[in-house]
């Protein structure tokens, strides 16, 4: 592979799931990663495992909190501010109920995570990556920003919100040459389930059955491709969806 030491990327939601995938797959192409998340010690064995590849460092923060992704982007050595990459990778689905049985404490949840998440660290990196030559922001978003599907109502509308923030950061950072795109996947087998059932495993994994969902590693694939494209490239929004998915809600399922 292709050596890509003179890239910094900096990934949040990194811990799990599709940050996971891609912070291991871009460590192939020795890119410098900020790895971020909230459980230090993922953290601790990720910076220990991929290490071997590139350089690596880490923050810990929770991005729906506006202060703490300040106080710990303030932190980064001036050896690190060169981030010519963003991935905000990281977002929660919390709950699964038609809108008038809604938790507001999840409702919350989704929007402080999957849209003020967004803002608060692409407002920290912005002034950083303006002054590189690469510079690609990369949100991943869901199937769930084009189609509203039954019971998703909240999640849904945090999705379609990051879909509108991908489109209008690429026309307010179009004279700064900053690439914005955007990642819709439909279904990919991660924890994504299990947080959003509240730690229930045997629902959880019935989300997956009896077909054939992406993978996280399949996400990483099409991140790595659209953020190593030549500079008048730009991959603005592409949906992908397991060959079993057709729609949201439409799945061949093999019973």
């Amino acid at each position: 592979m292709k050596s890509y030491s003179h890239l910094t990327a900096f990934i949040t939601g990194a811990t799990s799931g599709i940050g996971r995938a891609i912070a291991e797959l871009f460590a192939e192409a020795q890119m410098r990663l900020i790895l971020t998340g909230r459980r230090q010690d993922r953290l601790d064995l990720m910076k220990k495992e991929l290490s071997e590849k590139t350089q690596i460092y880490t923050l810990n923060f929770d991005v729906s909190q506006k202060q703490a992704v300040k106080a710990a982007i303030a932190t980064l050595p001036d050896s690190w501010k060169n981030i010519n990459i963003l991935v905000n990778n990281a977002g929660n689905a919390h709950g699964l109920a038609p809108f008038q049985d809604g938790s507001l404490d999840d409702w919350e949840a989704m929007i402080d995570i999957n849209i003020k998440g967004i803002l608060y660290v692409t407002k920290e990196i912005l002034p950083f990556m303006k002054l590189q030559t690469h510079k690609h922001i990369l949100n991943i978003g869901s199937i769930a920003g084009i189609e509203v599907y039954p019971n998703g109502n909240v999640y849904c509308a945090s999705k379609r919100a990051v879909a509108a923030l991908s489109e209008a950061l690429r026309i307010d950072l179009l004279k700064e040459g900053i690439r914005v795109s955007e990642i819709k996947p439909g279904l990919v087998e991660t924890e994504f389930s299990l947080v959003r059932f509240k730690g229930d495993e045997a629902r959880a994994a019935q989300v997956y059955q009896n077909y054939s969902p992406l993978q996280a590693e399949d996400i990483a694939e099409i991140a790595f491709f659209i953020l190593t494209r030549p500079a008048h490239v730009n991959i603005a929004d592409l949906l992908v969806l397991p060959t079993d998915q057709a729609k949201s809600t439409i799945i061949n399922k093999k019973i």
